[in-house]
């Protein structure tokens, strides 16, 4: 089949995977447990946000037809009470942010925009009927839905759910994802290698991707290249949500992968993909399993798992959107690539997010480079040569 460009490449993932997926399970965890889950029901407001009209500055309630002029202050409230009286022509009451708008108020006026005299306050200047004041039901009138399922909960939500009485919350389970790194070359990482061998870094690399993207990993071990070995192996990790192999997926003698997942009636929707790092890249299913094919070189692996794997884990587990975290930055040096992939190489972004510098580095197996980046330059495959101050698009690590 023919390589596929890479956003129609992911998004190919992006369909499939939403036609397709089998709907997750759930389960109802504490809210302490909360974050980072996917919520898996609707939150509705169980009363009105704000529940009374409430104040937004520090200053006087007061009758916005009677401004200017002089008032009577009969009192003051502050959040956490109510002022028990009704404020009638020419009378204010002192009102701390966040306080209920006491009965015959309409406005509020800062407290710099007035002067105290003998019990009165003087303002000298008008004010709009509701100035600085929250009606009631503003943020989110009783019965509305404040969050939807299918949403990953960050603290914002989580501060939501509490406000609205949520001490336990339904989520979807976390997707079980296998993965199978391939190759006699590979050693584990307790062993030390002999110079042609290497340790066995991608699947810990995969592990800690996996958790971020909210599955629960699974490292199976290492499949030898062989057929029958890598056969008994993948049929190990379609027991599980998704399988993601890494290496044996090019053109090789042996590179098994391909033949294996035919032999076991895989379907497959692409073998390759107009990127660097990561053009031998396979994604398919075998009956109600995905499977990703990840190159076996360090850098290639992490990339592919960043734009197409992460996406199909993340549908997995019942979250409906899938965005890449891409931003754009201005180059501090001149660039230059071959045109005709779209590559992602390392880069460092600025603190403030607005300058990216490219990372010198020594081909997809350098992974002290890797570690010195904290995003990867995007450049278009179109596009051979960026000057210093172009802007370029930076996917975020």
């Amino acid at each position: 089949m023919p390589p596929l460009p890479f956003p129609e490449a992911r998004q190919l993932v992006i369909q499939t995977v939403r036609n397709l997926r089998r709907p997750p399970g759930t389960e109802t965890i504490p809210l302490s447990d909360a974050p980072s889950r996917v919520l898996a029901e609707d939150i509705c407001a169980d009363r009105d946000v704000p529940a009374l009209s409430r104040s937004v500055r520090d200053g006087f309630a007061l009758r916005a037809a009677d401004l200017p002029g002089r008032f009577r202050v009969i009192g003051e409230v502050r959040a956490g009470d109510r002022f028990p009286g009704t404020v009638g022509p020419h009378e204010a009451v002192e009102i701390m942010t966040g306080a209920p708008v006491p009965a015959g108020a309409d406005a509020i006026v800062m407290v710099e925009h007035s002067r105290r005299e003998n019990g009165h306050v003087i303002i000298d200047r008008p004010a709009e009927p509701a100035q600085f004041i929250n009606p009631q039901g503003c943020e989110a009138p009783a019965g509305t839905t404040v969050l939807h399922g299918g949403k990953r909960l960050d603290y914002t939500d989580v501060a939501l759910l509490a406000a609205f009485g949520r001490p336990r919350v339904t989520v979807y389970r976390r997707p079980r994802v296998a993965i199978l790194p391939t190759g006699d070359e590979i050693v584990e990482i307790n062993q030390t290698p002999a110079e042609h061998q290497i340790r066995n870094s991608n699947a810990w690399s995969l592990a800690a991707q996996v958790t971020r993207a909210g599955g629960t990993p699974e490292i199976l071990g290492i499949a030898r290249d062989t057929q029958a070995h890598t056969r008994e192996m993948i049929e190990r990790g379609l027991e599980s949500d998704l399988l993601l192999l890494s290496g044996g997926v090019s053109a090789g003698k042996y590179d098994v992968v391909e033949p294996v997942l035919a032999g076991l009636g895989a379907e497959f929707y692409f073998d390759r993909v107009l990127i660097q790092p990561g053009q031998p890249l396979v994604f398919g299913r075998v009956e109600d399993v995905f499977f990703f094919g990840l190159p076996g070189n360090p850098s290639s692996t992490m990339v592919t798992f960043e734009i197409f794997a992460r996406a199909a884990l993340e549908l997995l587990s019942g979250q409906e959107d899938t965005p890449l975290p891409m931003t754009l930055a201005r180059l501090t040096r001149d660039f230059r690539h071959r045109p005709g992939l779209t590559r992602f190489l390392p880069a460092r972004l600025s603190d403030s997010g607005a300058q990216v510098t490219p990372i010198d580095w020594h081909g997809s197996g350098d992974v002290p480079a890797l570690t010195r980046a904290n995003a990867y330059l995007v450049a278009d495959p179109d596009r051979a040569q960026y000057s210093a101050g172009d802007h370029i698009p930076v996917l975020l690590k």
